[in-house]
């Protein structure tokens, strides 16, 4: 039997606690600084509270010598961490936080603290809400237990009690009881697994990432980011700071990543970097070759790695390149999308932007022919949703198809092929017509309707706006600028005796109105609201706005059945003549 790497320590929750506060436990960077949801810590205090089991931790003994490291909390540290949490950082950062009170890191990258409520007469923990905080019968707050002397806690609390209700002598003792329990929870004994010092801290990423594999408990992303920490933690963090950056708006004339169209998280732009690096989508595949593993013969060393992990620098400098960010950014407005919440796959935009840095910086595209080119591809993958089923596996196969080309001609002819092969006459007369027969909030082929009517240059129904700039509206009150409106509205279809939800909300019956408009039309019949609308325009603006919204001739007379059957042919004939208009050729 092999020597084991580890020894088993005995802790209570307290030392763990002062631990951290001293900077003796820290976290490394192999770990992600995101914390547990409020509810989750919740129950984390509720199974302590009743005594449960709640985990194993597992340490790193380190001198810390050279080894890159993050405290928790943002409070400075009288000391160096010579312990670094493995596995159990969740727990251990959310126990820490309710205790000591300190601001936590969550997966938008704000800072808050997580406040759990008790109410000790039946010893339930609750994440708090507007009810809780009225009730004098919670503890609001469970960090100020172990923050305040237990005895004059107690008092402070019965104090407040008693200005409520009456208290019992019984309920007293009961209640005091509860909150010396609770306080005493920093005496809740922990078993940790500490990893020697001559472990590596390659082999403490090994280790990290084969015991949540067990689990399922990260995806290929997270072990990649693992490694990044280990072997190249400021990339890491420069992935981590741009995504900060594109949710938090900068100081006014600062270059920025920040926009309201894609804000991606740090897995997004990492498929990006290794799309751009090694022209490869299975991240599992990736993760090898970061490892120095050659994929053909199966050995690996730190020679390989290294190369790879130069590679990675390479395209990650091109992918964070805010020059080359806010081009694509733009092309994805061309593309007729305004609007984050009109975008109905991501992976179809970290595949644009992977298609539009390769065209750029690889294989020399012109910015014209590249921008129109993308713009045509996002467009094409959007509408068919090319990568919301088996995405790994489309990218895996669409980025294998660019590894032999060599030129600019033969990677836009490559683009070209797929549109040709993928929107055929039959996707636009037979696919796309049933495809909008759903009543799918998110469908993709009602959002590009939308692009296309952008593209078409549409304004609202019975609007002189343009259906682009309210979209994407200068401000946002309290009302949206642009709504669907039922064009059949629900009441009126229920009044007929058509009252399903799926048959109510399709595609088909909606058209985009100005809020105003939406609330006037109210729940009256298309017979009845579409000539005193009608008499704003003239008869030419009149057709021109049918054509934008896909209306049959005499729409209004139709039975509902009838109305749907007609328009939806019409609608996938408004997205062919909006592709069109990028193509270039006559809408």
């Amino acid at each position: 039997m092999s020597e084991t790497l580890f020894k088993e320590v005995r802790y209570n929750l307290g030392g763990l606690v002062n631990g951290i506060g001293m900077g003796q436990i820290g976290l490394p960077d192999i770990q992600r600084p995101f914390v547990w949801s409020n509810i989750k810590v919740r129950d984390l205090f509720d199974s302590m509270y009743r005594g449960y089991p709640v985990g194993f931790f597992l340490f790193w003994e380190t001198g810390a010598e050279g080894v890159e490291t993050r405290v928790i909390g943002e409070a400075s540290k009288q000391k160096t961490p010579s312990l670094l949490i493995v596995d159990g950082q969740q727990r251990l950062t959310s126990l820490y936080a309710v205790i000591r009170r300190e601001a936590v890191l969550r997966e938008n990258f704000e800072r808050e603290h997580i406040r759990i409520a008790f109410r000790p007469q039946n010893g339930t923990f609750v994440v708090p809400d507007a009810t809780t905080e009225r009730d004098p019968e919670y503890i609001r707050d469970i960090s100020e237990v172990f923050r305040t002397d237990t005895f004059e806690f107690v008092s402070n609390y019965l104090d407040r009690l008693r200005s409520a209700r009456e208290v019992t002598k019984e309920e007293e003792r009961l209640i005091a009881k509860a909150i010396g329990r609770l306080a005493k929870l920093t005496d809740f004994p922990f078993i940790a697994l500490e990893l020697s010092q001559q472990c590596t801290e390659e082999q403490v990423a090994d280790v990290f990432v084969r015991i949540n594999s067990e689990g399922k408990k990260l995806n290929q992303s997270d072990f990649i980011l693992t490694l990044m920490s280990v072997f190249w933690d400021d990339g890491r963090t420069e992935l981590e700071s741009f995504c900060r950056g594109a949710r938090q708006p900068a100081p006014a004339g600062q270059a920025s990543p920040f926009n309201q169209l894609f804000q991606p998280d740090p897995d997004h732009l990492l498929r990006v970097d290794v799309g751009v690096a090694f022209r490869r989508a299975r991240l599992e595949h990736v993760y090898s070759l970061l490892r120095g593993k050659d994929l053909a013969t199966g050995e690996s060393s730190p020679e390989k790695r290294t190369n790879q992990f130069a590679k990675l620098r390479d395209a990650q400098s091109r992918v964070l390149n805010l020059t080359y960010w806010a081009d694509f950014l733009n092309i994805v407005r061309s593309a007729g999308y305004r609007s984050a919440k009109t975008i109905s796959s991501v992976n179809a935009l970290v595949f644009a932007y992977q298609l539009f840095l390769l065209g750029r910086t690889e294989y020399g595209v012109e910015g014209f022919k590249l921008k129109n080119a993308i713009a045509r591809w996002l467009f094409m993958s959007l509408l068919t949703g090319r990568f919301t089923t088996s995405p790994e596996s489309r990218m895996e196969q669409d980025l294998a198809e660019l590894r032999e080309l060599k030129t600019a001609d033969q990677f836009l002819s490559r683009l070209e092929s797929v549109e040709a092969a993928t929107l055929t006459d039959d996707f636009w007369t037979k696919t796309l017509p049933l495809d909008l027969a759903t009543s799918a909030g998110r469908s993709p082929a009602l959002f590009g309707f939308y692009a296309a009517q952008t593209l078409l240059g549409a304004r609202a129904l019975f609007s002189k706006s343009p259906v682009a700039d309210l979209l994407d509206p200068p401000a946002q009150g309290q009302k949206k600028a642009l709504e669907r409106h039922h064009l059949f509205p629900r009441q009126h279809l229920k009044e007929i005796g058509i009252d399903s939800v799926r048959d109510i909300n399709q595609i088909a019956n909606y058209a985009l109105v100005e809020w105003d408009d939406n609330i006037a039309i109210s729940d009256g019949p298309p017979s009845s609201y579409w000539p005193e609308y009608a008499q704003r325009f003239d008869s030419q603006a009149l057709t021109k706005m049918s054509e934008w919204h896909a209306l049959p001739e005499n729409w209004w007379t139709m039975s509902y059945p009838e109305f749907l059957a007609a328009r939806r042919p019409l609608i996938a004939g408004v997205i062919r003549a909006g592709y069109q208009k990028l193509v270039g050729g006559s809408a």
